[in-house]
């Protein structure tokens, strides 16, 4: 990131502190100040869930524009910089153009109270409103009920994913109480795509839809999907399709593309555009195989994977694909937040893992120190020891098991480091 919007989003950070507070005023009232854009964007699919999120959007953006649609695309957090948030008609937004938005959001809101997250959600909506396209994705921030993107009164389409514990501290402490908070994306007549659910949350997002008479379209009922023989077979009232695996690594990931050919379909997209989801998403660091840049030239021979899931579904989608890849010892490199289940996301992973190396967070004031990394490691059975850095423990792997596989985990916010350390 050059220098400009680089510094209006540090002076925006001490402007705003960088804290969750769940309400929509502080947005409202912005949003009236720049003249309300988010009434003026193009047609909107809102994604909301606690897993599977940006993947799903990343497929059913390939989907849309392999048939050649032009789409706008929001998602947070970013990964190496921020322009990853903002996707205008398919292009990552310019730096010139994020300065400039930035400025006017800046200016519009005075000296008023805002999180970093309303101020930069509402810069989206300018760049939306005024960048021509077909069709806008939106991915919920944190919840959905209360989030910044939740402005939208009349959504094309809304999805819900698996919603599982993550965020207790802001969304309620069960399963039901976090689906209720999803659920708020659900509008008026507007269909909702549901994946698989908790049944405790499904009866709670059938519960709203009913409310609002919002037609469901839910996994297991509606649609369905699995893997067979080496392809993915979707089903719905339409008929079958039968689809390669995605290009996405791992068996979590033909859920994802359910929901996503889910709303393809709906939206009466054609089964090109359904494969393209499939085989044309690209999402990064969700079990993303980095094949070169400097850490990979310290340990030439390991075969280095990256991933930013960090609580215990996600420990649950990498342990399933470890399980399904050849046989190699493997290492894990974890740094995870001290807001997150450490244990709960680390104890489907102790069957497949030799060692797990722990690292702080590079810069992040809410890292869990290593030790205290290692030291949930250990009582979630692996065996664990701690390092300085990333390169560091690569290093130590490299030198004893140059062969093996290694895999970088724990936090989106380590897998943005290392995406920036590495190219």
């Amino acid at each position: 990131m050059t220098q400009g919007s680089d510094v209006i989003l540090e002076r925006m950070m001490t402007l705003h502190p960088k804290v969750i507070d769940l309400t929509l005023g502080r947005v409202e009232r912005l949003l009236a100040a720049l003249g309300n854009p988010e009434r003026r964007i193009p047609p909107v699919i809102h994604i909301a869930g606690t897993n599977g999120k940006g993947s799903t959007q990343a497929m059913i953006r390939a989907g849309l524009e392999a048939g050649g649609a032009r789409v706008h695309a929001y998602t947070s957090p970013h990964l190496a910089r921020f322009h990853e948030r903002i996707r205008l008609a398919g292009e990552l937004v310019s730096e010139d153009l994020l300065t400039q938005l930035l400025d006017e959001c800046v200016t519009a809101n005075g000296g008023d109270e805002i999180t970093f997250f309303e101020i930069t959600t509402c810069a989206a909506f300018l760049a939306f409103a005024r960048v021509p396209a077909d069709w806008t994705l939106l991915e919920v921030g944190l919840g959905g009920r209360l989030d910044a993107t939740n402005m939208v009164d009349k959504p094309r389409l809304t999805i819900i994913t698996p919603v599982s514990l993550d965020h207790e501290a802001f969304l309620g402490d069960t399963v039901a109480k976090i689906a209720g908070e999803k659920a708020g994306i659900i509008k008026r007549g507007v269909p909702c795509i549901v994946g698989p659910q908790h049944p405790d949350g499904l009866a709670v997002i059938e519960a709203k839809a009913n409310a609002l008479g919002a037609p469901l379209w839910v996994y297991g009922q509606h649609w369905n999907v699995w893997e067979e023989r080496g392809r993915l077979v979707y089903q719905d009232e339409n008929g079958l399709l039968d689809l390669p695996l995605p290009n996405l690594p791992g068996p979590h990931q033909v859920q994802n593309a359910g929901a996503a050919i889910a709303a393809l379909r709906l939206l009466g997209k054609d089964e090109a555009a359904c494969e393209a989801a499939v085989s044309r998403a690209y999402w990064p660091a969700r079990m993303q195989r980095l094949r070169q840049g400097p850490l990979v030239d310290l340990a030439p021979q390991v075969e280095l994977w990256l991933d930013g899931g960090h609580n215990p579904a996600g420990g649950e989608a990498v342990a399933a694909t470890l399980a399904r890849m050849p046989a190699r010892e493997t290492h894990l490199i974890c740094g995870m937040l001290n807001t997150k289940d450490v244990t709960g996301y680390m104890r489907p992973l102790a069957p497949h893992v030799t060692r797990l190396h722990a690292v702080s967070i590079p810069g992040e004031k809410n890292t869990l120190p290593a030790e205290a990394t290692a030291d949930a490691a250990r009582s979630a059975g692996l065996d664990a020891v701690t390092a300085a850095s990333v390169a560091e423990a690569l290093a130590t792997i490299a030198a004893t098991t140059p062969e093996a596989r290694v895999l970088i985990c724990g936090s989106l916010y380590l897998a943005g480091t290392v995406l920036r350390e590495n190219g």
